[in-house]
């Protein structure tokens, strides 16, 4: 729980998309830090799960820029989180004018309140902006999406790039975690599940991922904020791995049989968008610039696993 700091003495921090998984974690730390004064928005109803709340809840639907100028009216944030976001691939590639909208159209307006209002703007992009021929990547990499959610993606950190605010880009590889809800699966409670009711699990050995709990990604981007670091950050997991591998050491954290995990690769599988094969992300400069330091995959499945228990019995 936070202290009872006055809020004049705190900036405030502005999180868009905070009913979403990353958005959970965020509100979640940084309500806990007396040093801010945290504004959580999303599109609808507050779905945040705190109690005696030490954050203010609001709607703002970012692909609405009268929304978004309005909140930023009232509150004046010095810091802006923006998570809220398209994510599905394969619905990006069907839906493209919805995707631009939400992606593009909503990060420009956010990047030109920012600019307005002199605040600092903090937005979530991905490895996806990379065609996974030379991964793991580095924040000098060269992008080459191969579809359009990380073109969508590039072209958002294009309009970020070319901002007059402080800016910082944070690129991310395969977010996992437990929402409060529990609507969400992930790869750990997904094999974890499937192993339990003996069922045969493919999963591929040809696609690389730095794989990274979604309360790492979370203290990273505070760590930006706090440091007021700008320019572009790597924040990921620490360990190169297949989906594979990931089932491979989920199988052993719970003592289940690995036998029934079938080692496959992407050709057997077919999907609207195209996935690049090999990206991850190298964090050495999260590592020296921000003191950032994730968990590894296997400390990753132990937490998950308590969460989720914990969610459970509620």
């Amino acid at each position: 729980m936070a202290m009872n700091t006055p809020t004049q003495s705190r900036r405030t921090i502005l999180i868009t998309g905070a009913n979403g998984l990353l958005g959970q974690k965020l509100v979640e730390q940084a309500s806990s830090n007396p040093l801010y004064h945290v504004i959580a928005s999303g599109k609808g109803e507050c779905r945040l799960p705190f109690e005696n709340p030490e954050f203010e809840y609001v709607k703002m639907d970012v692909s609405r820029k009268e929304d978004i100028n309005e909140v930023f009216q009232q509150y004046q944030p010095q810091v802006v989180i923006h998570a809220a976001s398209m994510t599905d691939v394969d619905r990006c590639e069907i839906a493209r004018d919805t995707c631009f909208s939400q992606n593009v159209d909503a990060t420009n307006w956010i990047a030109q309140a920012c600019c307005e209002h002199k605040s600092h703007l903090i937005y979530l992009s991905t490895d996806f902006i990379f065609d996974g021929k030379e991964g793991p990547y580095d924040e000098d990499a060269k992008p080459n999406p191969l579809n359009y959610y990380g073109w969508t993606k590039l072209e958002t950190e294009r309009i970020v790039q070319a901002t007059a605010c402080r800016w910082s880009i944070v690129r991310t590889n395969l977010v996992y975690g437990i929402a409060h809800d529990l609507s969400r699966s992930n790869i750990v409670l997904w094999v974890k599940h499937g192993l339990e009711n003996g069922k045969n699990l493919s999963l591929v050995d040809d696609q690389l991922r730095t794989p990274t709990l979604a309360e790492d990604l979370a203290y990273g981007c505070l760590l930006i904020a706090d440091k007021q670091a700008t320019g572009i950050f790597n924040i990921s997991g620490k360990d190169l791995l297949t989906p594979y591998e990931m089932a491979i050491l989920t199988a052993k954290h719970f003592g289940l049989d690995e036998s029934h995990i079938i080692r496959t690769d992407s050709s057997h599988f077919s999907q609207v968008a195209k996935r690049p094969l090999r990206t991850g992300l190298l964090i050495d400069k999260a590592r020296q610039v921000l003191n950032y330091e994730p968990k590894s995959f296997v400390e990753g499945i132990a937490i998950v696993t308590k969460q989720f228990n914990l969610a459970r019995a509620k």
